[in-house]
């Protein structure tokens, strides 16, 4: 009976594992040139990095980010560096907000997360402002003429702040592409007819206090990877780790590894949750919302409009008049 069981678990994995796969291909193969350029750049830094970790060695690595984090730490202004940091990975194409919120837990503890959460929130807000003002014009052009992007556009209008907090909160898309689709959002107000559904779009875009609002959600999330920072400091540094002895040892691990588990896990329940609530929200079509979570999945695949060329056949919609 077990066995059975067991087989049935087997066979129910791998199928759904190769459902996955098929549908991860298929939507690699609609990429544009720029995004599979994006998703191969990025496959290839994963490689050299893990390769980089075997070749080196985790301990020696640790040690050198203890000691990196630790160095600035002493400067008198090292907190600055960090915090500028946190400018510069919100903004598209650049990446590691995660990985910079826990060199902060290395670098000061727990005391660290006043830093992480400052420098989030407004490196963030520096970010939402200058693709705005910078990109208004391509950011213009990119909504009208993508089918998704209205739909998105017409669902974030139709819930207003509860759902903005709930895809800020979301890991799809990521930290720098949510900054992104958030600047994306426009004034605006015109018909849109969408697979034969006319919807009357008024749209007042996401405002800077709205987002501002919004990114204060992220906060637990900070706060959970500064304290794995802070545990994984001590364990990083040969010293400290020569004098803590084994039950220690693995106190620190399972409550490392616990901590990214919880996150990894709530990050999970809410993208879920995102989803759902854009695919059945009330007095919008169906269709509508698939194409709204559509434009989410896509913000971070294709880096929304900033990471190269969007090219959209325009029989897919019916366009838009003012």
């Amino acid at each position: 009976m077990a066995a059975s069981d067991g087989k049935r678990l087997l066979v129910l994995t791998f199928a759904q594992a190769k459902q996955l796969g098929w549908a991860a291909l298929q939507r690699y193969r609609k990429l544009n040139l720029y995004s599979k350029l994006f998703v191969w750049a990025t496959l290839c830094l994963y490689v050299a990095l893990a390769a980089t970790i075997i070749h080196i060695g985790p301990e020696q690595i640790g040690q050198s980010l203890y000691n990196f984090a630790q160095k600035i730490s002493h400067y008198p202004f090292g907190w600055l560096i960090l915090f500028a940091a946190f400018f510069l990975v919100s903004i598209p194409p650049c990446v590691g907000h995660t990985t910079l919120i826990t060199v902060t837990g290395y670098a000061y503890g727990m005391k660290g997360f006043t830093l992480a959460a400052a420098g989030s929130l407004f490196g963030s807000a520096f970010a939402f402002v200058i693709l705005r003002l910078l990109f208004s014009r391509r950011l213009k052009t990119w909504s009208q003429s993508s089918e998704k992007w209205q739909a998105l556009e017409t669902v974030v209008a139709s819930k207003g702040l509860p759902l903005i907090f709930l895809i800020r909160a979301s890991p799809f898309p990521p930290w720098v592409y949510s900054n992104t689709l958030f600047a994306v959002s426009r004034r605006s107000g015109r018909v849109v007819c969408i697979h034969g559904t006319h919807t009357m779009q008024s749209i007042q875009s996401v405002s800077l206090w709205q987002f501002f609002l919004a990114t204060f959600i992220v906060f637990p999330k900070i706060a959970i990877f500064v304290f794995v920072g802070s545990r994984l400091a001590s364990l990083s540094d040969g010293e400290q780790r020569s004098h803590m002895d084994t039950t220690t040892k693995i106190l620190n691990i399972s409550i490392s590894v616990g901590g990214v588990l919880v996150a990894a896990v709530a990050s999970w329940i809410i993208y879920r949750a995102m989803r759902n609530e854009i695919r059945h929200l009330q007095g919008i079509s169906p269709e509508i919302d698939e194409l709204a979570a559509e434009a989410i999945e896509e913000a971070a695949e294709e880096g929304a409009p900033l990471l190269g060329p969007h090219h959209e056949s325009r029989d897919r919609y019916d366009g838009s008049s003012a």
